[in-house]
């Protein structure tokens, strides 16, 4: 159940995220094509003011379409088209006249040739993944000559869009982080064994819940930090472990120490008492954490390149494994640990890469002081990187998980 509810907190953050896009575009005049929850294909959708809504047959997150990303280009003919024109040749007269327009940058006769284009590819003698490739082509070109073109906006416009995917996040951060120290957060934690989890060495030595951890290895541990120390540098070895249960010292071991989560531990969740805070301290610790954390996750990105970042770099495995055992602790935990998610999913979304937002803002900028569009080619080249250098990561993140869930 935990890790379920994991899995829907991610993919809230990310709804949250392409909302923010939608209803901006909304407001500033551009009109979203398709909205879902979820990813297409569609289950269920029905169309509104000329909207369509959907709920997607891939769970997660959700899809915003919003209108002419790019300004069409004569090329875009060549390739969307050429399977189509392959196999039906009368479309070539139709074809090149939308062509020429576009050639021409002549963008109202473009419009006014369109529906002739469509009514012939409709009417075509066409497979069916090339009839598909050419309606597609012809409705991105509808998208693209429309007047409330993403490419056609001002620059405030544009960049108020996507900037509100990420800006949603930041809100949401404060806002659920503010909510966990409103409600009550675990403090620092103490000697006291809250619970045992099953097949660990604290489970096989006869730790218990209730139990206090007075000693490791004949050292006194007057806090939870010295106990966690002492674990931690046994590295492996075999550590004896003196709690007070019922009022008597019990020496438990000596046991093994396992690797778990990346480090040597026995397998027990400490205990601690919950700290609440009023609505206006819980907001003023919220925004110092969320503006720690950025400041952190700032500084963090340049050590990507050296081998102690990398290992620091995680994917959604550990994303859910993480906020999973938030919620077998204390649910205003996990509510924090999602608001660093989503402000994090913030951080990331404005890097200015494409084909990230904050690489669309880049080219917005780009754009406004060229005060041309630049060519869908060029986009295609810089995502292609982009998304070499995510997948990447991704990778890495991937690979560590892996490691840390399997005790490496």
């Amino acid at each position: 159940m935990s890790i379920l509810i994991a899995i829907l907190g991610l993919a809230g953050l990310i709804l949250v995220h392409e909302a923010g896009h939608f209803f901006v575009a909304r407001a500033v005049g551009m009109k979203p094509r398709r909205f879902y929850l979820g990813f297409p294909p569609a289950l269920v959708k029905f169309v509104r003011n000329g909207i369509e809504y959907g709920i997607g047959a891939i769970p997660l997150g959700g899809y915003v379409k919003i209108p002419g990303m790019h300004r069409p280009a004569p090329s875009d003919l060549d390739v969307q088209l050429a399977p189509a024109l392959g196999e039906d040749p009368s479309l070539f007269p139709k074809v090149a006249r939308v062509k020429r327009a576009l050639e021409a940058s002549d963008l109202e006769t473009a419009r006014d040739a369109l529906p002739e284009l469509e009514g012939a590819v409709e009417g075509a003698t066409l497979t069916p993944a090339a009839g598909r490739a050419a309606r597609r082509s012809v409705e991105e070109l509808r998208d693209g000559l429309s007047s409330d073109a993403y490419w056609r906006q001002r620059t405030w416009k544009r960049i108020a869009v996507i900037f509100a995917g990420p800006g949603v996040n930041i809100v949401v951060a404060i806002l659920l982080i503010s909510l966990g120290y409103l409600f009550g957060v675990p403090g620092d934690p103490d000697r006291v064994v809250k619970n045992v989890k099953a097949h660990t060495p604290a489970a096989s030595v006869g730790l218990r819940q209730g139990d206090t951890i007075i000693a490791v290895n004949s050292r006194e541990t007057p806090n939870f930090d010295t106990v966690s120390r002492l674990i931690r540098a046994s590295k492996g070895k075999p550590i004896t472990v003196t709690v007070l249960r019922d009022g008597t010292a019990v020496k438990l071991g000596p046991v093994r120490t396992k690797r778990i989560g990346g480090r040597w531990a026995l397998g027990f969740q400490p205990g601690w008492k919950e700290v609440s805070y009023g609505p206006g301290r819980a907001l003023t610790r919220s925004l110092s954490m969320t503006w720690a954390t950025t400041k952190a996750t700032l500084t963090f990105l340049p050590r990507l390149a050296t081998g102690a970042g990398r290992k620091q770099v995680s994917s959604p495995v550990g994303i859910v494994d993480v906020s999973s055992q938030a919620v077998s602790l204390t649910f205003t935990l996990y509510l924090q640990i999602l608001g660093l998610i989503s402000l994090s999913l913030a951080i990331l979304n404005l890097l200015p890469l494409l084909p990230l937002d904050g690489g669309h803002i880049l080219f917005s900028i780009i754009e406004g002081l060229r005060g041309r569009a630049v060519g869908r080619e060029v986009y295609e080249r810089v995502s292609a990187v982009g998304i070499a250098l995510f997948l990447v990561l991704m990778l890495i993140g991937l690979s560590n998980d892996i490691n840390h869930l399997g005790g490496g």
